[in-house]
C-alpha cells in the first residue's frame, strides 16, 4: 500500500488501535519537550504520577515564556524546573539559550521521529519530517512516563507546491494563503503534509515557519520530506547521523489536496483579530504603523533576520514605529552577532531584545493604546499583544521591514529591487547552555519556591449534575480569552488558587466570583470553543472552579483533550439552534449521567421552562473512563494500581 508521509511514521509508532479514520489510537512518543509556561505544572505531575525517572529516548525541558523576572516567581519556576529535569533525567535548556521550537529544530529534532510538546506550536518540527503534536501538559507527563498518546486517527490534506517564489514573496506567505483558503477550523482532525516540486527552494527553516503556524488551522500536525535539504541542513548542525530520508509513497493516497503555485504567491497579511483574515498586502489602505516586532518562534531564523537587516541596510527606522527583533535561538543570536548583522540592525534603530517568546506572548512591547503592531508572529488574537485595543498584522519579514521603513502597512515590491543575500556560512554552534542530566538523578533535591502550590485533583464525576451556566460565549474563543497570558498572569501558572481570578477575565471579569460562589457550574460557547495555545490551565482552572461541562458547537482538538484529562465533560449541541435558548444564570440538570454516558447522546434539562436540550459527547471507552474518574491524573493512578 502507497503512505504518506504522516502514515508512514504513525505506522511506525502505532501500538494501540487501526489506522481507520474516527478510530482512536495510541502512538509511542519518542521525544517530549516542555516549556516553563506549561512545564512546572507537566513536572508537578510527573511526581504526582510517581515516575521516577523519564523513559523517552529524549525529554528537554526549556525556559523561554517567563523569562521577564519582575516578581520571584519566573526565578523560582526555572529553580523548580532545572532541579526536576536533573532528578528526572530531561535535558535543561537554559533561560537565554532561546525558544524551544527554534533550538529543538537545531540540536535535537530527528526525521521520522515522535515528538510531543506542551506548546501548541510543537508541529514547528514538521519541517525536518519529524510528527511534532502539541498537547496539554499532563498528556507529555504522561508520554514522559511512558505512557502512549492517544488520538483519533488523522485525515491527511496534501499541499502541492509548485513553481518557485517572485522577489518579495517567501514561507510565511505560504501558510498565510493556506489560511486564508482553509480558515482556523480547516485543519481540525488533519495532518498538513507537503509535497510537489516546490519543495526544492524550501529551505529547513522557511519549512519550520510553516508547518509552525498549522497550528492556526488547528491541524494536529504539519509535515515536510526529509530530503537532501534536511541532510544539507543537520550537516550543518553536526547532526548527519540522525538524518534519514522520508519522503510519500508513489501514488500515495490523500483524503483532500490542494496545489499552491508560488509563481503566483505574493505578500500576504493577517488582519486582526484572526490568522485567517487574510489578504495580500497591496489590497490593505495605507494603514499607519506604530510597531514592527520581528522575530518568535516563526520568524526568528538566521534567514529571516538576515533578510531583514539586508532591507535595513543603511536606512534608519521611521521616527514614528518602534522596531523590535527577537532572535529565536541564542544560535542565531551569536552567528548574527559574529557577522556583525546585529551591529547593522542596532545601526538601524532596531531594539534587540532577548532570545525568548517574549512579546508574542504578551510579556514586554506592548504597543501604545490602540496602536497597530505588525508582527512576523503566529496569532493576534485580542489583547494577546499585551494591550487590550492593539490591532496586530500578522506577515513575513519582507513585510515587516517594509512597514518599518515607511511607517505604514506597505507591500514590500514598492521598496525596489529585491536585495541579494549572500549565503550565509557553516554556523557556529555552542551548547553549553544546554545541560545534560546525570546518569542517576536520586539524590538531586527539588527545589520549590513558595509559589508553587500543590496540583489540585479532580472528584468523580457525579450520577447527577445540577449546574447553573456561568458563561455564555460566541465562536472561535481561544484559550487567551479562558485563561490569559502576559507579564502579570504567566508567572501564577504554578499556582492554580491564584490564576484562577483571572479566569475568562477578558470576557467577563465576575466570571471567577460567579463560578465559586455557584459551588459548580457549565459554560456554553460557540463553534471551535479553546482554539490557540495547548495550555492545560484553560481546562484546570475551570475545573478548579468548579465547571463540570462544556456544552458548545464545535471544540478545538486539544482544548478537549485537556477537557476530558481534568475530568470536564465535553458536550456537543445535537441542535445547534438550542445554543440561543441558554443564558447565564440558567439551570441545567443531568439525571443518570452514568447510564446515559453508555449511549452517544446525553438528555440536558434546563429548569427554567422544563424544556430538554440534547447533546453527544463523542467520547472513546478510554475517555469516558477518565472522565468518569474525575480526570487523567486519578484515571492513571487507578490504573497503575
Amino acid at each position: 500500500m502507497a503512505d504518506s508521509i504522516a502514515y508512514k511514521i504513525l505506522k511506525e509508532h502505532l501500538v494501540e488501535g487501526k489506522l481507520e479514520k474516527n478510530r482512536e489510537i495510541g502512538i509511542r512518543i519518542d521525544q517530549t519537550l516542555t516549556q516553563d509556561a506549561t512545564g512546572t505544572l507537566a513536572y508537578l505531575q510527573l511526581e504526582a504520577l510517581g515516575i521516577n525517572r523519564v523513559r523517552t529516548e529524549l525529554s528537554v525541558s526549556y525556559v523561554d515564556h517567563n523569562t521577564l523576572q519582575n516578581g520571584f516567581e519566573n526565578a523560582d519556576d526555572h529553580r523548580y524546573l532545572q532541579s526536576a529535569a536533573a532528578r528526572f533525567g530531561v535535558w535543561f535548556s537554559r533561560p537565554g539559550n532561546g525558544i524551544c521550537h527554534q533550538v529543538h529544530l537545531e540540536r535535537f529534532g530527528v526525521p521520522g521521529k515522535t515528538l510531543l510538546g506542551s506548546d501548541s506550536h510543537t508541529p514547528t518540527a514538521g519541517g525536518l519530517g519529524m510528527l511534532g503534536i502539541g498537547a496539554g501538559g499532563l498528556d507529555v507527563a504522561v508520554a514522559m512516563g511512558g505512557g502512549l498518546f492517544y488520538l483519533n486517527t488523522p485525515e491527511v490534506l496534501k499541499v502541492h507546491l509548485i513553481g518557485r517564489f517572485s522577489p518579495w514573496a517567501g514561507a510565511k506567505d505560504i501558510i498565510l494563503e493556506i489560511l486564508r483558503r482553509l480558515t482556523v477550523k480547516g485543519g481540525i482532525g488533519k495532518i498538513i503534509e507537503y509535497g510537489g516540486p516546490g519543495l526544492a527552494g524550501l529551505t529547513v527553516p522557511e519549512r519550520a515557519t510553516i508547518t509552525n503556524m498549522g497550528a492556526e488551522l488547528g491541524a494536529t500536525s504539519s509535515l515536510f520530506p526529509s530530503d537532501d535539504l534536511t541532510r544539507n541542513y543537520l550537516n550543518s548542525q553536526g547532526r548527519k547521523e540522525q538524518w534519514r530520508m522520508i519522503e510519500a509513497d508513489q501514488g500515495a493516497e490523500y483524503d483532500q489536496e490542494i496545489t499552491i503555485d508560488l509563481n503566483k504567491l505574493e505578500p500576504m497579511a493577517a488582519a486582526p483579530h484572526s490568522p485567517d483574515a487574510v489578504k495580500p498586502v497591496r489590497e490593505f489602505e495605507k494603514i499607519k504603523v506604530d510597531q514592527v516586532a520581528v522575530g518568535s518562534c516563526t520568524n526568528g531564523s538566521y534567514d529571516d533576520l538576515r533578510l531583514l537587516a539586508e532591507i535595513m541596510k543603511g536606512q534608519v527606522v521611521h521616527p514614528d514605529v518602534s522596531l523590535v527583533v527577537a532572535p529565536g535561538s541564542r544560535q542565531v543570536y551569536l552567528n548574527l552577532a559574529r557577522e556583525g548583522i546585529i551591529e547593522s540592525l542596532i545601526a538601524s534603530g532596531a531594539r534587540i531584545l532577548e532570545t525568548a517568546c517574549g512579546p508574542c506572548i504578551g510579556v514586554g512591547q506592548a504597543p501604545p493604546s490602540g496602536g497597530i503592531s505588525v508582527r512576523t508572529f503566529n496569532r493576534n488574537f485580542p489583547g494577546r499583544s499585551g494591550t487590550a485595543d492593539a490591532r496586530v498584522y500578522l506577515a513575513g519579514p519582507a513585510v515587516a521591514a517594509a512597514a518599518a521603513l515607511t511607517g505604514s502597512l506597505t507591500d514590500p515590491r514598492e521598496l525596489g529591487d529585491f536585495p541579494v543575500i549572500p549565503n550565509p556560512p557553516e554556523p557556529f554552534i555552542d551548547e553549553r547552555m544546554i545541560i545534560k542530566p546525570p546518569e542517576d538523578g536520586n539524590s538531586v533535591e527539588i527545589i520549590r519556591g513558595p509559589n508553587i502550590k500543590p496540583l489540585p485533583v479532580n472528584d468523580k464525576l457525579p450520577d447527577r449534575l445540577k449546574l447553573t451556566v456561568l458563561l455564555v460565549a460566541g465562536d472561535n474563543i481561544t484559550t487567551d480569552h479562558i485563561m490569559p497570558g502576559g507579564s502579570k498572569v504567566l508567572p501564577l501558572r504554578s499556582n492554580i488558587e491564584a490564576l484562577s481570578k483571572y479566569a475568562f477575565s477578558s470576557l467577563d471579569q465576575d466570571f471567577a466570583r460567579r463560578a465559586r460562589e455557584s459551588g459548580g457550574g457549565s459554560i456554553v460557547a460557540g463553534e471551535n470553543y479553546g482554539q490557540g495555545s495547548s495550555r492545560e490551565h484553560a481546562a484546570l482552572v475551570p475545573m478548579y472552579l468548579g465547571v463540570k461541562i462544556v456544552l458548545a458547537k464545535s471544540f478545538a482538538r486539544i482544548h478537549r483533550a485537556n477537557l476530558v484529562n481534568f475530568g470536564i465533560l465535553p458536550l456537543v449541541f445535537s441542535n445547534q439552534a438550542d445554543y440561543d435558548r441558554l443564558s447565564v444564570g440558567d439551570d441545567l440538570v443531568i439525571e443518570g449521567l452514568m447510564k446515559q454516558l453508555e449511549s452517544e447522546n446525553i438528555t440536558i434539562i434546563c429548569k427554567n421552562d422544563h424544556s430538554k436540550i440534547n447533546a453527544a459527547h463523542g467520547l472513546t471507552p478510554r475517555q469516558l473512563a477518565i472522565v468518569r474518574a474525575g480526570g487523567l491524573l486519578n484515571y492513571t493512578r487507578v490504573d497503575k494500581s
